[in-house]
């Protein structure tokens, strides 16, 4: 599989545009503000249903419009993304439609159809920022091979969203509707522990493979949903009207080993700004690796403006490795793609 062209429609600054990509490697070369990390956004949209750094959907519509629309086409398919603001011309209208060949499809169904990995500077922040953004890492990976988890942590998101309604009106009014907490209580326990056994297999999967790149172990915090434990919370629940437990708390550390003293250190803590890299690096092959091991081919890889971030000798590295799927990289910087790669690549010049 691969993605063949990309057409987009008031998506950021793209008002009307079409690309196509070859099946080998292209390059996506301009200055800054150029629209590189949109073309990006644009494709992560197709491939997942969801922008990779938009907190809302209607910042992927351009200035001045109602709807933005991604149509991309691949081997064998036809997908397309429709974001609205809400309302066209005064209708209310859903804020976002997915279709596959034409047919409405939901999220859940539409997100498999095309298969990427992304590697771009904001990954650092996977490890020195929020849990949250860790979570997410784990989410974007399995969403994409794994349906049944797809519908777990959709059906998790609803419940837990009830529950904590039925908990912020039990803090207002001290009263707790035991029948209703009952149901959800049900549901967050089955799609939670459905969510948290998944994440564990893919942080076993992490931790038993060689890296060669830089050698790490993942640690999963694991935020464990039970009968027993939503009761032993119980008050404390009542009084913060929010659920306290279960895989929305969950977290993982990145342990570094130190060979000299025979320890472990926490790396967003005291690894440098360089071994976090390699780590996220060392993350993303891995991730690929898992990809094309659960669906028996391998994704896209996108490489977002990493020549800023990594040293000439883990470039070559990555650059040694496009041949293996197909790859779109975007950078600045032309002069660091060795000529022999770049007269065999495509190439797309964005300008501002």
């Amino acid at each position: 599989m691969f993605l063949k062209s990309l057409n987009l429609q008031n998506f950021r600054s793209y008002k009307k545009v079409e690309f196509t990509f070859n099946f080998n490697t292209t390059f996506v070369i301009g200055p800054n503000t150029s629209g590189k990390t949109n073309l990006v956004e644009a494709i992560c949209l197709l491939s997942s249903g969801k922008s990779f750094r938009a907190d809302k959907d209607f910042q992927m519509i351009g200035f001045d419009s109602e709807m933005a629309r991604v149509n991309g086409e691949t081997t064998d398919t036809k997908l397309e993304v429709i974001v609205t603001s809400g309302q066209i011309n005064g209708t209310n209208v859903p804020f976002k439609k997915y279709l596959v060949n034409g047919v409405s499809r939901r999220r859940v169904d539409f997100s498999s159809n095309l298969n990427m990995v992304i590697f771009s500077p904001e990954d650092l922040d996977i490890i020195i920022d929020s849990p949250s953004l860790r979570r997410r890492f784990l989410d974007d990976i399995l969403e994409q091979v794994d349906r049944d988890y797809r519908i777990a942590l959709i059906t998790y998101t609803k419940g837990l969203r009830q529950r904590n309604a039925l908990l912020e009106i039990a803090k207002e009014t001290g009263a707790r509707q035991e029948k209703q907490f009952e149901y959800w209580d049900n549901v967050l326990i089955k799609n939670g522990q459905e969510i948290a056994k998944k994440r564990e297999e893919f942080i076993e999967y992490v931790n038993l493979q060689n890296k060669d790149i830089f050698d790490f172990a993942v640690v999963y915090d694991k935020s464990v949903i039970s009968k027993e434990r939503l009761l032993k919370y119980k008050e404390a629940e009542l009084g913060s009207g929010v659920t306290l437990v279960g895989p929305h708390r969950d977290d993982f550390l990145v342990e570094m080993f130190d060979n000299l003293r025979q320890t472990t250190h926490n790396v967003r803590f005291f690894g440098s700004r360089g071994q976090q890299r390699l780590i996220i690096l060392q993350l993303k092959l891995l991730e690929l690796a898992f990809v094309e091991e659960k669906l028996g081919h391998r994704p896209i890889f996108v490489l977002d403006d990493i020549f800023s971030e990594l040293d000439e000798e883990h470039i070559k590295l990555v650059l040694e490795m496009i041949n293996l799927q197909q790859t779109i990289i975007t950078t600045t910087h032309e002069e660091f793609i060795p000529e022999k790669i770049l007269k065999n690549s495509q190439t797309i010049e964005l300008t501002r």
